[in-house]
């Protein structure tokens, strides 16, 4: 154990964001996201939601304040008529992490697919809310 360190965020998963560098970007998966299959390096989170993950992730991980969207959502197919209210919790998540509105950019689903597949590493977790995808863009500490 060390101090300060969130204790949802296991070994591995500290590892891999102090490995990324300014511009790297990592992906926090729904239950639903293929990780596997998009990506050599796949963390695994089972049983943990994305919006308490975030929460403990920002504590150490600074976003990308040099590009105007160092957040990303995978967007609603236009043939399902809903609006994630996940979405909102991380935009909360994010904002008094960052003690700043952030904008979020939202990509297209096989866009982001092919976005995850160069990103430095997915987060599969167990999250259960249908579109609940994020990226994040890692920015550098001031």
């Amino acid at each position: 154990m060390l101090k300060g360190i969130p204790r949802l965020l296991s070994p591995e998963l500290v590892k891999v964001l102090m490995e990324m560098g300014h511009g790297d970007e990592i992906v926090f998966a729904d239950g639903n996201f293929p990780a596997a299959s998009h990506n050599s390096r796949v963390i695994r989170c089972d049983g943990h939601g994305i919006p308490e993950l975030l929460n403990d992730i920002l504590t150490l991980f600074p976003l990308d304040s040099y590009v105007e969207e160092p957040v990303a959502l995978m967007a609603v197919e236009a043939r399902d008529d809903f609006i994630p209210s996940i979405w909102d919790v991380y935009k909360n998540t994010v904002a008094e992490a960052c003690n700043t509105n952030v904008r979020f950019e939202k990509m297209e689903r096989f866009a982001f697919y092919e976005r995850a597949k160069s990103a430095y590493a997915i987060v599969a977790t167990g999250e259960k809310a249908l579109y609940a995808n994020i990226l994040l863009k890692k920015g550098t500490i001031n």
